[in-house]
């Protein structure tokens, strides 16, 4: 259900609050553009500054705008076993085809308790649900063992989004499990689809979903050389969307100077710095942007 191109949608704001009008433009947008998966809520949606009411709220009218055409993989993670399984359900209740569960932040929990928390929510809301590792952001990853325990566990349980940048356990993760493996890194994507990853939950895609999806095309169908010249000529910008400033710092400000958004953040993230701003015009201009 979810492969190819799917995009970590941001979320746009105007003077403090959601911007729902730019919100139904961005999901047009990618409509027009085959992006295959809607990702609203996730790290690029700056969930952490969202209230539970407005990540309810921007997940059902990502599902009323895509109106069935194109899956919505809502994230509904939290470091709170509780909270995460109501705003699980509520995906579930909005329409949502499937919730991004990230690893609980900052309480770092053995692996015991990351089974019991994602085990929690697989039995607590029947509908496909993808674990999201990433360690750099919460502290703690997701093992091998715990992934291939929760996927022999729980069949709703059909995918991870990988963003530990282990191409050794993503592949020790292919030996050992059917679990689908999505890239969680735009740099990453072309390695790890050639290892069997089935696509990429891409920042990139917010400003170039065509591109995306012809590589995350190219690789499905096994055509590694137009792939490869893809990966190739998007590296420098995916790299620099990631690495210039805390991601969605940069790509939310590169879709303001494409006019596509207000140029706000919600605190503690703010506008990138003048030097940084010079260099991601660089990179966007080299590109073609």
């Amino acid at each position: 259900m979810f492969k190819g191109s799917m995009v970590a949608l941001v979320t746009p704001y105007a003077n403090g609050e959601v911007d729902w009008k730019t919100l139904d433009a961005l999901v047009d947008f990618h409509l027009d553009s085959g992006t295959e998966v809607l990702v609203p809520c996730g790290t690029t949606g700056e969930s952490p500054t969202l209230t539970h009411e407005e990540n309810d709220a921007v997940i059902a009218a990502v599902v009323r705008r895509a109106k069935g055409r194109v899956a919505v993989l809502a994230g509904t993670g939290s470091n709170s076993t509780a909270e995460a399984l109501v705003m699980t359900r509520n995906a579930l209740k909005n329409g949502a085809d499937g919730a991004l569960l990230v690893v609980p932040y900052y309480n770092r929990p053995t692996q015991e308790g990351l089974f019991q928390h994602f085990s929690t929510l697989a039995k607590a809301a029947d509908f496909p649900q993808v674990l999201y590792n990433i360690p750099g952001r919460c502290g703690t990853e997701l093992s091998v063992d715990t992934i291939v325990r929760l996927r022999e566990t729980h069949k709703n349980i059909v995918a991870v989004k990988h963003a530990t940048g282990s191409m050794d356990g993503a592949s020790e993760l292919r030996v050992r499990s059917d679990i689908d493996i999505i890239s969680g890194d735009d740099s990453m994507t072309l390695p790890l689809m050639s290892i069997g990853g089935v696509g990429v939950i891409s920042v990139l895609a917010n400003i170039v979903p065509k591109d995306v999806k012809a590589l995350t095309d190219a690789a499905l169908r096994g055509d590694w050389e137009t792939a490869r010249k893809w990966h190739l000529k998007m590296f420098k910008l995916a790299k620099g969307l990631l690495t210039l400033e805390v991601n969605p710092i940069p790509i939310k400000t590169a879709m303001a100077i494409k006019g596509m958004l207000t140029e706000e953040f919600r605190l503690p993230l703010c506008p990138m710095s003048p030097a940084n701003r010079e260099r991601l015009l660089a990179v966007m201009k080299e590109y073609g942007l």
